[in-house]
C-alpha cells in the first residue's frame, strides 16, 4: 500500500497580485516541475503552522495565512499518494529566498499555465486561473 503524505502548499500573493512559484530542484522528488512552496505537515501540527514553519525553513520569511483552504486535493503518483492542501498567503517579514527550490519566480494568474506544474499543484492552479 502507498503511503499517504499530508502536504501544505503555500499560494502567496504580492501587492502586484503576482503569485509566489518554485521550481523544484533536480534532486527533490518530482524533480525539475514548478509547486507551490511547502511540505509536509507533522505529526500533531496543524496546517498552519506547518505552513509558517514550512516558508520559514525552504525560503527564509515569516508569511500570514488566509486561514482558510484554498484548494484541498490528493493526487496518486507512482510510488506515493499526496494530500496537497493549498493556502493562500501573504509575506509579512523578509524576502523569499530559495534554499532547496532552483528558482522563485513571480507570476500573473493569466500565465501560471505557461510552467510544467507537479501533477499535485494543476488543481489549485487551474482554480488561481479562474478565479476572478
Amino acid at each position: 500500500m502507498k503511503k499517504l503524505v499530508k502536504v501544505v502548499a503555500s499560494i502567496i500573493e504580492n501587492d502586484q497580485n503576482e503569485i509566489l512559484c518554485a521550481l523544484r530542484s533536480p534532486e527533490m522528488a518530482i524533480p525539475n516541475m514548478w509547486e507551490f512552496p511547502g511540505g509536509k505537515v507533522e505529526a500533531n501540527e496543524d496546517i498552519y503552522s506547518a505552513l509558517v514553519r514550512e516558508i520559514s525553513e525552504e525560503l527564509d520569511c515569516k508569511i500570514a495565512t488566509n486561514n482558510g483552504v484554498f484548494n484541498d486535493n490528493t493526487h496518486e503518483y507512482e510510488t506515493f499518494i499526496i494530500n496537497l492542501i493549498s493556502i493562500k498567503c501573504k509575506v509579512i517579514e523578509g524576502t523569499p529566498t530559495p534554499s532547496e527550490h532552483s528558482k522563485l519566480i513571480w507570476l500573473k494568474r493569466e500565465n501560471l499555465n505557461s510552467l510544467k506544474w507537479a501533477p499535485a499543484d494543476i488543481p489549485a492552479v487551474e482554480q488561481l486561473i479562474n478565479e476572478k
